[in-house]
């Protein structure tokens, strides 16, 4: 008798980076089940850039520092992978040129009553509206398209991050960060 595998949940990451005084910036990314119960969640140490650096990157600083560095690492150390990485910081979005899983941007806008999005680089995905990295739009709007009905359509999208942010804030005050 064979043990049929029951199918793979889809899993969201929420991904986000605070800028802390004297420390630098640190990011916190929670992996959550399609109903947004936790699965793991990992922090970065702070990361700040010194001067030259702030020179040198000049308007690139952000991009690297929060996508590739900090995201990148982030997606290193968790165990459980998601599927999807939503971000609410665009210069995240650079995290996908270094990894091989679709990262949106969750735009600002509530997604429109209507079903489809006006825009083919929106899509709906619960109350919101995300938005792909440019160079992988075909490519990650289809991986997504084909799991967004799994994300019930009240489903706010915002709300996981504001508990990464108050864990990254909790750790930061613990002092487990240092």
């Amino acid at each position: 008798m064979t043990a049929t595998a029951k199918p793979e949940q889809f899993r969201l990451g929420f991904l986000t980076t605070l800028e802390v005084p004297e420390q630098g910036f640190v990011g916190g990314l929670l992996v959550t089940s399609r109903h947004g119960r936790p699965l793991e969640f990992q922090c970065t140490a702070p990361v700040k850039p010194n001067r030259t650096q702030e020179i040198l990157y000049g308007p690139s600083l952000g991009p690297f520092l929060l996508g590739e560095l900090i995201g990148k690492t982030l997606i290193e150390k968790v165990g459980v992978k998601p599927h999807l990485v939503l971000t609410e910081q665009e210069e995240v979005l650079e995290l996908r040129n270094h990894v091989g899983m679709p990262i949106a941007w969750v735009d600002a806008l509530t997604a429109p009553p209507a079903e489809s999005a006006t825009e083919s680089s929106l899509i709906r995905l619960g109350k919101q509206l995300i938005r792909f990295h440019p160079p992988h739009l075909e490519e990650d709007h289809q991986a997504v398209t084909a799991h967004a009905k799994e994300i019930a359509r009240e489903a706010d999208l915002r709300e996981p991050f504001q508990r990464v942010r108050e864990a990254l804030l909790e750790t930061v005050r613990s002092g487990a960060l240092r």
